[in-house]
């Protein structure tokens, strides 16, 4: 499935399709208004500003991770209230880190919606590329039309399962944090260090070009292609990070390279939720 597309793509969009809704995805995990600062500082024209904090995840509770998927109904409002319905093209976009415009296609596509995109390179490469910026906020107009969701859970998967995956012939675990944290050496965010058992270690900043943004995030197809080779002897790939947002970094990549996976939302966090859940440190 595309779920990428460039500067050039975007704008040609833009020309052709009247019914384009643009949301501003900027995340920081750790500073909890990095995205509402950064879009009253500056945004995509007619952009609306959307708070991964607060409209795409539900409550925590005692499992489901640190950033569970809003509850698809609820997701459904939200999206409706910003004008949202069967006919509109979605474009997401952050800085270009793509972790918070990831996030969001998946959860559209979890809701069945395939026309929705992340602009690759973000609001850097946008502004390279002499886009025009805005600094006051857009309000939304609900649209007219209820919006039909068609739940596709193809993509995903629970913990259960993930537990019944571990060390099984033919199936990959990616932990896609930082080494360190995967070692187990450091946690700057969950209650305990470590990583699932079996996992191995492909760190999403690992695909990234993010010094020079022009008009992509990622490196090169060749790069990345080498970057995943050992992915080629499994027949299944399962995805996580530590709350179910950086990993969709990795999920791009692959997709850029051909790749097929699935993904485990709850990702870390979930894992250590569940007291009877082996943790593995060092390297595997």
């Amino acid at each position: 499935m595309k779920r990428l597309i460039s500067i050039d793509e975007f704008n040609e969009m833009k020309k052709k399709d009247d019914k384009i809704v643009i949301f501003d995805c900027r995340f920081d995990l750790m500073n909890k208004t990095y995205g509402v600062d950064s879009y009253s500082k500056g945004h995509i024209k007619g952009a609306y500003l959307m708070d991964i904090e607060h409209d795409l995840v539900d409550p925590v509770s005692e499992h489901g991770g640190r950033h569970p998927f809003k509850k698809p109904e609820d997701l459904k409002t939200v999206l409706e209230n910003f004008g949202v319905d069967n006919d509109t093209t979605i474009i997401t976009y952050d800085d270009g880190d793509m972790q918070g415009a990831a996030r969001l296609v998946f959860q559209l596509n979890q809701l069945g919606i395939k026309r929705a995109f992340c602009l690759d390179g973000g609001f850097t490469a946008y502004k390279a590329n002499g886009g025009e910026v805005e600094t006051s906020p857009n309000t939304p107009v609900k649209s007219d039309k209820e919006l039909d969701i068609k739940i596709d859970n193809s993509y995903f998967v629970d913990m259960d399962y993930v537990k019944s995956s571990l060390y099984k012939e033919g199936t990959l675990l990616i932990d896609s944090r930082s080494h360190n944290r995967y070692l187990g050496l450091e946690e700057p965010v969950d209650r305990v260090a470590g990583h699932i058992p079996s996992a191995k270690n492909y760190f999403f900043m690992d695909t990234m070009n993010l010094e020079n943004i022009q008009d992509t995030s990622f490196k090169s197809d060749e790069f990345l292609k080498d970057h995943f080779k050992k992915l080629d002897d499994y027949k299944e790939i399962i995805i996580y990070c530590g709350s179910g947002i950086s990993l969709m970094v990795n999920a791009l990549a692959l997709d850029k390279v051909g790749i097929d996976y699935k993904v485990y939302p709850g990702s870390y966090s979930d894992w250590i939720s569940y007291q009877d859940n082996d943790i593995m440190t060092g390297q595997e």
